[in-house]
């Protein structure tokens, strides 16, 4: 009752923001947020915020009739754009895994604040405003899912066991009733953007959006597409044969391996029922060992012997790639951070790294080559969950990056799901970091073109700040890839001025 009261409330503010070199005047009306989601301050920020932020948890699964069983808490952090948030596009941002954070989104890559690590181990990060975030020009929610990913949780952890098609179902339902308590939004054009495993949460919730509206199920949400960075499509000979050809255009291999490869082969690097081709693929992976998966460029991050994760040991396919758990003294914060490039699906289970948790109960991941001590410092800090509206450690334990969980790889292939999408008028942004291991721009590239749409726009360069930032291709049916040049699998992490030129030329309907 208190919410609906709320709710009924019309409350106009009127905010003065600076941002840029432009001062700037907006109005928000019909404020529908429920009651305490909005967030006041941040520990380790001290200026006013460029928008107004909210945060909190929608509880899915309420009704139910089994009471006995606790439901599911899904957690969102809200920017609201910094230039005309009534008018601006609302964006769902996805991190992949399956169970890695969108914090790493708002951490790493696009949030309203750049993290600075603190003086001291013990110190908290220090914030500043970030020139390139995406709430310039679009209203963003980063959503931590399936539950039991980052701050989302459930008081039974039988619901962290879950796949393609039930995550797509709950991120849909907590858009509904996301719009329900921000319905001022509803009128708003909304679109969902991810990356990595997001190449598979983001067409299928889109899908199930669709199907929605055809139900005309309320509220209508004003859905026109989506966005999808270095994205798998759970279909071989996109994923894991984009591997060779990137390994020989980047200088990786040597011809002679890759005429000999192809030659016997094909392109396909689970083809090892052939003693020849087992060799081959031998030689691919001593070439690659010890190269950082998310950028060619990058050094590979080594966690220095944390207590947590020091005696944990790498899956076999890991070790292949020369990706080792032995200390190393680097600390740099390493860029790059989803799922690696080698998703072995068995039995449909996509595997989530069981056997890197070696504390009871402990469900966090170490992903290979890279480091999260910046964000966990931050959002294991209990002053930054009362903050943000978030459960604390003593109730829902440790954020990390990545966790495990029991993930079944349930909706085959993304190729039918962008060909229906794109079919029905809705556009689609394909992005990759061209120097990405991890899910290589070659197979984006071919995934792309297999749809046999007509080009509108052939293959050329795109400029930002009066230089080639990458290449664009444009296809009817309002589909568009572009490359960002030397960036890696996170691409606002390594490019944050080239990516929030394309995005917003993008939203805004502009040519690359």
């Amino acid at each position: 009752m208190e919410i609906l009261l709320f709710c009924m409330v019309i409350i106009v503010i009127t905010l003065v923001s600076n941002y840029g070199n432009n001062n700037n005047n907006f109005i928000i009306i019909t404020e529908a947020a429920p009651p305490n989601s909005l967030i006041t301050q941040l520990p380790g920020f001290s200026a006013p915020f460029p928008s107004k932020h909210y945060s909190g948890y929608i509880t899915l699964d309420e009704h139910r009739s089994n009471r006995s069983t606790p439901p599911k808490n899904l957690f969102y952090y809200f920017v609201e754009s910094e230039r005309r948030p009534e008018k601006d596009a609302v964006v769902l941002w996805l991190n992949g895994g399956p169970g890695c954070s969108s914090f790493d989104g708002f951490v790493y890559e696009h949030g309203p604040f750049n993290f600075q690590a603190g003086k001291t181990k013990n110190s908290l990060p220090m914030l500043h405003l970030n020139p390139y975030s995406w709430s310039k020009v679009s209203n963003i929610i980063y959503l931590d899912s399936p539950t039991g990913v980052g701050l989302s949780y459930s008081e039974n952890q039988t619901k962290y066991q879950t796949g393609d098609v039930q995550t797509a179902r709950d991120t849909h339902n907590f858009l509904l009733k996301w719009f329900k308590q921000y319905s001022e939004f509803r009128r708003n054009t909304f679109y969902v953007a991810g990356e990595s495993y997001g190449g598979i949460y983001v067409p299928t919730l889109a899908a199930e959006i669709v199907k929605g509206l055809k139900a005309k199920v309320q509220p209508t949400i004003n859905f026109k597409g989506y966005v999808i960075g270095n994205g798998v499509t759970a279909e071989q000979k996109y994923d894991g044969n984009a591997l060779l050809p990137f390994a020989h255009g980047m200088a990786l291999i040597s011809d002679d391996l890759y005429r000999e490869f192809t030659s016997s082969c094909g392109l396909d690097i689970e083809n090892n029922g052939v003693a020849a081709c087992q060799g081959y693929i031998n030689k691919l992976y001593k070439a690659i060992q010890g190269l950082n998966v998310y950028d060619i460029l990058e050094p590979c991050y080594h966690n220095p012997g944390n207590e947590n994760t020091k005696n944990l040991s790498l899956p076999d396919s890991f070790k292949q790639l020369g990706l080792t758990d032995k200390p190393h003294p680097i600390r740099k914060r390493m860029f790059g951070r989803a799922w690696p490039y080698q998703m072995v699906v068995k039995d449909g289970l996509v595997p989530s790294w069981p056997e890197l948790n070696s504390l009871q109960n402990d469900r966090r991941v170490s992903v290979p080559c890279t480091s999260d001590e910046v964000a966990a410092a931050w959002l294991n800090n209990e002053a930054v969950r009362k903050a943000i509206h978030a459960k604390p450690v003593n109730k829902i334990g440790d954020w990390s990056l990545c966790m495990s969980l029991v993930f079944n790889h349930d909706a085959g292939s993304m190729i039918k799901y962008h060909r229906n999408l794109t079919a029905q008028g809705y556009r689609a942004l394909i992005y990759s970091g061209d120097h990405d291991l991890c899910v290589p721009y070659t197979g984006t590239q071919a995934w792309t073109s297999s749809l046999g749409y007509q080009v509108l726009d052939e293959w050329r360069p795109w400029m930002s700040n009066n230089q080639i930032a990458g290449y664009v291709q444009a296809y009817d049916h309002n589909l568009t890839f572009i490359t960002i040049k030397g960036a890696g699998h996170t691409v606002p992490e390594y490019k944050p001025r080239e990516a929030l030129d394309f995005f917003s030329r993008w939203l805004e309907g502009k040519p690359m």
